[in-house]
């Protein structure tokens, strides 16, 4: 019999913190597996956010999904996440990424080697959580005998990797502790990351990471043609802004077309054509339609059809 995912809540940096904390509090009343939060620069940070649901909440998983080491140095993530895990009795969770490289080059930082910095981050901040003192030279990130000056509560707490190409899923088979999957990601996608995973674990020499977190778009209405007019209008706004970051790093467009059964052309009319249109014209609409359908469709189908590779998931809403 195929296990349903577990589910959770997908919160963010574009929402205040009160209602955030509201929103974490009920998805822990109404027994949801874990609620995360997205952070990106130039938005809200999230930690005021994320420590308010810690402490409005009882039992459900809060975790920060991501942290990028160019906004916080890993040092500075590995002290906060320590002292968050306190606060939340062991609840807390992490996942580190390379974040979003045209915002990273804005604050005038290199993001030529942006794997290279993820894999630097995961091995601080783990050498740090282990209350271990830390000497690592890395290609974009070292330290020197840095040390925590409190014991973490979690030596050897969880830290997810965030990946969308082949490189990314390869070092978060061979470092992380579980993979992070973003947005506008189809299932089949999913499928095809879990065979690169595992290359990457062969080649490190460890078993695959099991645990799997992936955003997924969710509408919910017993009506599904209506659940799928309510998700059209947000492919309609993210659809373009992955397309065109997918202009300098092609993996993230490879990522959205490659296992969604919509040829390529589709998706580059549809990002020249929705931030002009929306999706009022007809045909826009039908583009829109099918886009939705292969990123977004409801619950018990996943469940059958796409998830039941995923040995333990918590796609976030």
């Amino acid at each position: 019999m195929t296990k349903i995912p577990a589910i959770g809540m997908r919160l963010h940096g574009g929402m205040a913190p009160r209602p955030s904390i509201e929103l974490a509090a009920a998805a822990d009343r109404h027994g949801f597996a874990s609620v995360w939060f997205a952070e990106n620069p130039f938005n809200r940070g999230v930690l005021p956010a994320v420590s308010g649901a810690v402490l409005a909440t009882k039992r459900i998983k809060v975790g920060i999904g991501v942290f990028n080491p160019y906004n916080r140095h890993p040092t500075l993530i590995a002290m906060e996440i320590g002292a968050l895990d306190e606060l939340a009795e062991g609840r807390a969770a992490l996942s580190l990424g390379s974040g979003i490289g045209d915002r990273v080059t804005r604050m005038g930082l290199s993001y030529e080697k942006p794997l290279a910095a993820v894999r630097d981050a995961v091995n601080i901040v783990r050498g740090m959580m282990k209350g271990e003192t830390v000497t690592y030279e890395g290609t974009v990130f070292s330290v020197s005998k840095v040390k925590m000056e409190y014991v973490p509560p979690r030596p050897q707490m969880p830290i997810y990797v965030a990946a969308m190409g082949d490189q990314a899923l390869r070092l978060c088979g061979q470092i992380g502790d579980g993979l992070m999957i973003s947005n506008m990601c189809p299932p089949g996608y999913t499928e095809r990351a879990l065979q690169v995973l595992q290359e990457g674990a062969d080649k490190a020499g460890r078993p695959r990471p099991k645990d799997v977190v992936q955003y997924v778009l969710c509408s919910v209405n017993k009506d599904r043609a209506l659940a799928r007019a309510a998700v059209r209008k947000t492919i309609a706004e993210m659809l373009p802004a992955y397309w065109s970051m997918g202009a300098r790093w092609p993996a993230v467009r490879e990522a959205m077309y490659g296992k969604s059964g919509i040829p390529e052309v589709e998706f580059r009319r549809m990002s020249l054509l929705l931030p002009l249109n929306g999706c009022r014209r007809a045909k826009i609409r039908k583009s829109c339609s099918m886009i939705a359908s292969s990123m977004h469709t409801p619950l018990p189908e996943r469940s059958k059809i796409a998830w039941k590779a995923l040995p333990v998931l918590a796609p976030s809403m």
